[in-house]
């Protein structure tokens, strides 16, 4: 049996080519309604009726008489940080790559240690230096509530802050040659031309 297209005879008027729903339909398909849950938590707005008479649209105000300012598109999102590649590391542990800057933050508070971190890596970013490396420290061993190792914590979270991420592509730890657990690889973003 050859089954007809919606558009097979377009001279058909368009009530012609409908057919209504049976009533066995029409029952399937109101008990399929009922279990089906709405994607939208709010419901659509009723359509006007064509029967109900048009009111007059009121005069705009004046907030609707202002021009649009054009709102500026939002920057975008800076990738996520990376590890350095196993190339990158082993080149900078044996000494064959350059580490081309160094800051110590051992002692500082950690106002002081974000203050100097931020300034340091803004002037690699600006000379446009690729591998730093930060000695954040291990921590004094104090008594068993003492915190150890504030500043080792710390970094690691500061680089990830957005202030630092437009200087930082990414970090890993030293190796035990540059300091191991208290010190970082930061590889620097280059700076645009």
């Amino acid at each position: 049996m050859k089954r007809s297209t919606p558009f097979a005879d377009l001279n058909v008027p368009l009530s012609r080519r409908r057919r209504g729903l049976s009533e066995e339909e029409r029952s399937l398909w109101e008990s399929v309604a009922k279990q089906v849950k709405p994607l939208r938590k709010k419901p659509r707005a009723p359509k006007p009726h064509a029967a109900e008479p048009k009111q007059s649209a009121p005069a705009p105000s004046k907030a609707a008489l202002r021009p649009i300012v054009s709102v500026p598109a939002p920057k975008p999102a800076m990738p996520p940080l990376v590890t350095l590649s196993r190339r990158e590391r082993s080149k900078l542990s044996r000494g064959k790559s350059e580490i081309d800057a160094r800051i110590d933050l051992h002692g500082m508070t950690q106002v002081r240690a974000h203050h100097a971190l931020l300034g340091f890596l803004q002037r690699a970013h600006s000379d446009g230096l690729a591998f730093v490396l930060v000695i954040t420290g291990k921590g004094k061993v104090g008594g068993p509530d003492a915190e150890r190792g504030v500043l080792r914590r710390q970094v690691p979270q500061w680089l990830s802050l957005p202030e630092f991420r437009s200087l930082v592509v990414g970090f890993e730890q030293a190796h035990i040659g540059h300091g191991g657990e208290g010190a970082l690889y930061v590889r620097i973003r280059r700076a645009r031309s």
